[in-house]
């Protein structure tokens, strides 16, 4: 799976925010840990690994620009391991980044239910649906995803529901106001003390 510096450079490209990001290993938290010991469960170790890797050459093809062999080596993965969500969720990216969004709407419900709606996988998969029904103006059926990707913990999807409510938003911004407004000193009253203020002094004016 490459160097210890290799790793820390992936690790920046597999962020839990980014589509892209579910070769297990790169995290290294709980979640990863017990996700990474099912597959071991589940999966053969030498095609498991395999199709690790090829994910993760396709990932490193897309950041490149290389979206044709991106999508060469996440279709290799799927055919080593068709029951394993993550290269369908990968895919869907990179179909997506290409304008393919019905192949990509198409991977993303396989890795839905592959995954059963848990984990990474599917927390990314919610992500990457719910910001495609946005773009296509399907904003119930984004809230939902972008719901229950929250659900599994992603702040992204937390401030896209935010945006998708006006009246959070609104309330959000008043609260804002509200606080700058107080951090500024109040202004203070003219006086007849105060030397641009002239007069005689008992109110009846210059």
């Amino acid at each position: 799976m490459g160097t210890p510096n290799d790793q820390a450079v992936l690790q920046a490209i597999f962020n839990p925010d980014t589509p892209f990001g579910d070769i297990v290993g790169l995290d290294l938290g709980e979640e990863a840990e017990k996700e990474e010991r099912e597959e071991d469960e589940v999966f053969p170790q030498a095609q498991l690994e395999q199709s690790k890797a090829l994910e993760l050459q396709g990932v490193m093809a897309a950041e490149a620009g290389d979206l044709s062999t991106a999508l060469e080596r996440f279709g290799q993965a799927i055919c080593l391991l068709p029951e394993r969500a993550s290269a369908y969720n990968n895919r869907a990216q990179a179909r997506r980044l290409q304008g393919d969004v019905a192949g990509a709407l198409e991977d993303l419900e396989r890795a839905v239910e592959l995954s059963g709606g848990r984990g990474r996988a599917a927390r990314q998969s919610f992500v990457q649906r719910g910001l495609l029904a946005r773009l296509q103006g399907r904003d119930d059926d984004a809230r939902r995803d972008f719901e229950r990707a929250a659900r599994l913990g992603s702040p992204f999807a937390r401030r896209q529901l935010v945006l998708l409510n006006p009246y959070a938003a609104l309330c959000n911004r008043m609260l804002a106001d509200m606080m700058g407004q107080l951090r500024r000193p109040p202004r203070q009253p003219l006086s007849a003390a105060d030397p641009g203020v002239r007069g005689r002094g008992d109110g009846t004016g210059p």
